[in-house]
């Protein structure tokens, strides 16, 4: 790519500034990164002074190909140059039933030979509005079981799943294992059997059970909550607890589909077919589509609420099919699992090295690091007693670690420090004390070694800046 010239430079120096007096304050990745991308191509964005950067945001997700990808590009002309019409609310085209053709290809088969779909408004959250609005109708009943941290738009139907209770409706938030901040301060299969067992008793005690809800939510990655990947069995248990109670289950792959996590959908690791799914973001190739797809014996067969005039956007069916099909045809998903591990294994050398990389974990190309402060008191259920006994002692067998509190400062300062050194990286989950790299699957090795060198490198700096040198503390993993 050529580099930007002076007077191209000049034009948008002004662009940054303008915008931040126009915009509402809620922005955030205008306030973190600074850039005026005028080009961009695969994992490399070029902003308007002329630097290059590796994207490793990769548009929150929507870009399973990178930027611009050839493909999509191609698919996007056909369209442009056949003179249909771009818009064309939920009409049935040519360019729609090859989308659908394509997506339920890459359907898990338990759900592909019973599916329906529901086209939504453009947005993720209005998927996960539709999704809602459609198991309360099939099963009349209103309640919801959702997991806590996790991210599922902003609407207030979706924020209603973060465990606001209403009138009408009511949802409950359950705790979602992981390891590194297990609830119940174990971690690993106990940690994870804890949490089932939790689940399974809010449904079946006597006098503290919950009416059986519409359906339950679960994202097989939790990205926005600090990309945490939920165990197989854990995850095939939530399956057999809602069969058994005729729940249905909802499986959130708007971030994780599309290969992004080393399967073609990320709840193909652990073997569950869901009820229904909620897909956005990769699916329309870069552009705004959302769908929802749903088990047919679910269809009440009723029209639905009002349709939205953006369900019908020809353009972002044409390169979601060019992405699917690609990322299907080319084997990306296993490409994604392969370099991923290989990112992760070398990633993780930073726990023992840096006292301030609490943790690092992932699945696929969907990686975080959390950041946190080793100088002030571990915290948890079990952290009293593993003070007592020392850093890095386990409070019982097979207890998991104990965890520092997070540090969203230190985060922020890494995030700065990889753009200095030309990398993009976003922030999540515990107060956004997570780095999280959500790279294209079309990264190249040579690509990866260097996204993997500049993080390493920002670490460093940050851990140089508060002192820490290359010395770890004891380790509490």
């Amino acid at each position: 790519m050529a580099t930007a010239l002076p007077a191209a430079r000049a034009t948008h120096e002004g662009v940054p500034r303008r915008q931040a007096a126009r915009e509402s304050a809620a922005r955030t990745y205008a306030r973190a990164l600074p850039i005026v991308p005028v080009r961009a191509r695969g994992l490399t964005i070029e902003g308007a002074d002329g630097r290059r950067y590796l994207d490793c945001l990769s548009g929150a997700g929507t870009l399973a190909l990178g930027h611009n990808h050839p493909v999509v590009l191609e698919a996007i002309r056909k369209v442009l140059d056949s003179g249909a019409p771009l818009s064309a609310v939920a009409l049935a085209t040519p360019v729609k039933d090859a989308f659908l053709a394509e997506l339920f290809r890459t359907l898990p088969p338990g759900l592909a030979d019973r599916a329906r779909v529901r086209f939504c408004g453009p947005a993720d959250s209005e998927a996960v509005e539709t999704a809602f609005a459609l198991v309360r109708a099939a099963t009349g009943r209103s309640g919801l079981l959702a997991f806590t941290g996790a991210g599922r738009g902003r609407t207030i139907g979706a924020v209603e799943a973060a465990s606001v209770h209403t009138r009408d409706a009511w949802a409950t938030g359950l705790p979602y294992p992981q390891d590194y901040r297990c609830p119940f301060g174990v971690g690993g299969e106990h940690g994870a059997e804890l949490a089932a067992r939790w689940t399974e008793s809010l449904l079946g005690a006597p006098g503290t059970a919950v009416p059986l809800p519409g359906g339950m939510i679960v994202e097989p990655v939790e990205y926005e909550g600090g990309v945490i990947p939920a165990p197989g069995a854990w995850l095939r248990r939530m399956r057999q607890i809602t069969a058994d109670r005729s729940i249905p289950l909802i499986a959130d792959e708007i971030q994780t589909g599309v290969g992004r996590t080393g399967a073609f959908w990320a709840v193909e690791h652990s073997g569950v077919t869901p009820d229904v799914m909620v897909l956005s973001k990769a699916i329309g190739g870069s552009l705004p589509l959302s769908v929802v797809v749903y088990r047919d014996d679910l269809h009440t067969g009723k029209p639905g609420t009002p349709e939205d005039a953006y369900q019908g956007n020809q353009l972002a069916m044409a390169a979601g099919t060019a992405t699917l099909a690609h990322v299907r045809q080319n084997a990306l998903a296993g490409r994604a699992a392969t370099l991923g591990a290989r990112m992760l294994g070398q990633l993780q050398n930073l726990v023992t090295e840096f006292a301030c990389v609490g943790d690092v974990r992932g699945r696929g190309l969907m990686i975080g690091l959390e950041l946190v402060d080793p100088e002030r008191q571990p915290e948890g259920p079990c952290a009293d007693a593993g003070a007592e006994a020392g850093a890095g002692a386990s409070v019982m067998p097979g207890s998991g670690p104990l965890a520092f509190p997070a540090a969203p400062g230190f985060a922020a300062a890494v995030q700065q420090e990889c753009l200095r050194r030309g990398l993009i990286v976003g922030l999540g989950g515990r107060h956004a004390s997570v780095v999280q790299l959500l790279p294209p699957l079309t990264i190249t090795d040579e690509q990866a070694t260097a996204v993997v060198d500049r993080l390493a490198d920002a670490v460093r700096a940050v851990a140089r800046c508060r002192g820490d040198g290359t010395a770890a503390a004891p380790s509490t993993r």
